[in-house]
């Protein structure tokens, strides 16, 4: 593993010219310390984030046991890595901002033309997040509205955002989930869900039978950044007394799968790069 030369130059600078008074040091070295790692270099040792950063050996060693301390990072006595939790930084920024605007339209031509509710949402912690939504009918007994969260594992779209983590963020959320039985039909084993999981990844997209309530059957596909990590899932959700399983496939996935390449194509033009992923 080659972490000598990260893609983002995290090491820093002693005193650049921009910095005033209100500049703190700590937060920007810790952040040095989280932008350490990326797709190439997920798992590192403490000389290599002291390497990557420019810090000392015993400063490094001080943020990435601070950061270990707020659930950010974990380690095994030599590696570290970080954690599912990381996810919140970037939470904020994309439910408030960019990716619901961008979401937004696409989510009302797609409702338009099959008939269907459509949502789009973010992992955070074991649950999705909902960011944006268009409801044609009402088929939950529960009312969606953004902010509405639901457990990932009983969800098309948690199992398509849990499908794009990677294995470190995965085995994390295993650690921590509580894969409880919703409905007869909610899968709670973890190595069928990982399973389940792997058939996501390898073909794009997901659908859920019920699993989160009776009734209600959705299929979702990621929502991927520029660099191909995905960052939100989006879904159409339909009552299973009116649909079946292959026609959802056939008549509402291609039309999903459209909206998704879409809203990144959008992304990757009007949103700043940390929002791309």
């Amino acid at each position: 593993m080659d972490v000598t030369r990260p893609p983002l130059d995290v090491r820093l600078d002693s005193e650049p010219a921009h910095r005033g008074a209100h500049h703190v040091q700590s937060l920007e070295r810790g952040l040095a310390v989280i932008k350490a790692f990326h797709a190439g270099a997920s798992e590192l040792t403490l000389s290599d984030v002291a390497r990557a950063t420019g810090l000392t050996r015993a400063a490094a060693r001080r943020f990435l046991l601070t950061l270990a301390d707020l659930g950010y990072v974990r380690t095994d006595g030599k590696y570290f890595s970080l954690t599912a939790r990381v996810l919140e930084l970037g939470y904020a920024y994309l439910s408030s901002m960019t990716l619901p605007e961008v979401a937004q339209p696409h989510l009302e031509h797609l409702s338009a033309g099959v008939h269907e509710s459509s949502s789009v949402s973010v992992l955070e912690g074991t649950d999705i997040v909902y960011v944006a939504r268009v409801a044609v009918s009402r088929i939950m007994t529960v009312s969606i509205n953004v902010g509405t969260r639901f457990p990932a594992h009983a969800t098309s779209m948690g199992h398509v955002l849990l499908a794009g983590l990677t294995e470190a963020q995965l085995e994390e959320y295993f650690l921590v989930a509580s894969l409880d039985r919703l409905t007869d039909h909610t899968v709670t084993a973890p190595d069928r869900l990982r399973t389940e999981l792997a058939k996501v990844a390898a073909q794009g997209w997901a659908m859920v039978d019920q699993e989160l309530e009776e009734g209600l059957r959705s299929v979702a596909a990621p929502i991927r950044g520029r660099t191909g990590r995905v960052v939100a899932a989006v879904n159409l959700s339909t009552h299973a007394s009116r649909t079946t399983a292959e026609s959802v496939q056939k008549d509402l996935l291609p039309s999903l799968l459209e909206t998704a390449r879409a809203i990144e194509a959008d992304l990757a033009v009007g949103a700043p790069d940390h929002a791309r992923g």
